[in-house]
């Protein structure tokens, strides 16, 4: 590491120094810097150009496990482990899926409340503040679990009329309603 150090830096530094500081002889720098790959770090460098190749082909889907599958199929002979260790020295990582989470429940007996703006968010010129308020309902993923936030927008100002948190949707009164009135954390 510290010699490697030195390697990457000796443009900007004078080596003798860098040797001096980082407490390593000048033989010994010049030494692992003459000295050729080793067979090991010659095969890891093929095997990760390989996995390379497997985790392009494989949209950026296949983890350790079904890398080393893919490579025994392909005759490379390597531990899962060393699998995963070059995967990770190599920064190869696999996309991972986002869960699915259902939020809306429409299956309830509550009225519609029908849709006065049509989507129409651009407010007329004379138009003037509390002529129309539109809200939406957010999930804020915390360490201790969802929180809901509802807010209150006036259109004319874009302020914010009110807005209510809460850890659930279940309590009375409503989320909705309780962001209508000053702001609130429930």
């Amino acid at each position: 590491m510290r010699f490697r150090f030195i390697e990457t830096h000796r443009t900007e530094f004078a080596v003798v120094t860098m040797c001096r500081v980082l407490a390593v002889s000048k033989a010994g720098y010049y030494a692992w810097r003459d000295r050729p790959q080793s067979a090991r770090a010659v095969a890891t460098t093929a095997l990760v150009q390989v996995m390379r190749e497997i985790h392009a082909a494989s949209a950026h889907t296949y983890g350790s496990p079904r890398m080393h599958r893919e490579l025994a199929a392909h005759g490379y002979a390597c531990s899962e482990n060393r699998v995963a260790r070059v995967m990770r020295a190599a920064r190869i990582c696999a996309k991972q899926r986002r869960r699915f989470r259902v939020t809306t429940n429409s299956a309830h007996a509550a009225p519609i409340v029908p849709n006065t703006l049509a989507r129409q968010f651009a407010v007329p010129q004379h138009a003037r503040a509390d002529h129309a308020w539109v809200s939406d309902i957010t999930y804020i993923p915390t360490r201790e679990g969802w929180l809901y936030l509802a807010v209150v927008l006036d259109l004319h100002s874009r302020r914010a009329v009110g807005w209510a948190m809460r850890a659930s949707l279940e309590w009375e009164p409503s989320l909705v309603i309780g962001a209508d009135r000053e702001p609130t954390l429930l």
